[in-house]
């Protein structure tokens, strides 16, 4: 799982998906490319779009939900708690360790 979400996270696109997702949950394919094209000046294709959105939820990061027609785009910010769980930051009122 972890290199899925770290592949997933590692292309620029990607993460102003996720940041489209973050700032308005539940976006259809068509509200994500008018999204990037208007705000972001990105000319990526529907296909471009949705391919990068079939890497976001096989890392677990995307949500969809359909009603109707519709198929609708949420976020999950669960996977990233696992790296902070992995790799958590130092408590700044503990005394620093030294490494030998």
């Amino acid at each position: 799982m972890a290199d899925d979400l770290f592949k997933a996270l590692a292309d620029p696109t990607r993460r102003t998906i996720l940041d489209e997702l973050a700032e308005k949950p539940g976006q259809t394919l068509f509200e994500i490319c008018s999204r990037l094209s208007m705000r972001h000046r990105l000319g990526i294709s529907r296909q471009g779009v949705s391919q990068h959105l079939a890497v976001l939820e096989a890392a677990g990061l995307v949500e969809t939900r359909r009603e109707g027609r519709y198929k609708f785009h949420d976020l999950n910010t669960a996977p990233l708690r696992h790296i902070i769980e992995r790799w958590p930051a130092p408590d700044p009122s503990e005394p620093e360790k030294s490494t030998p």
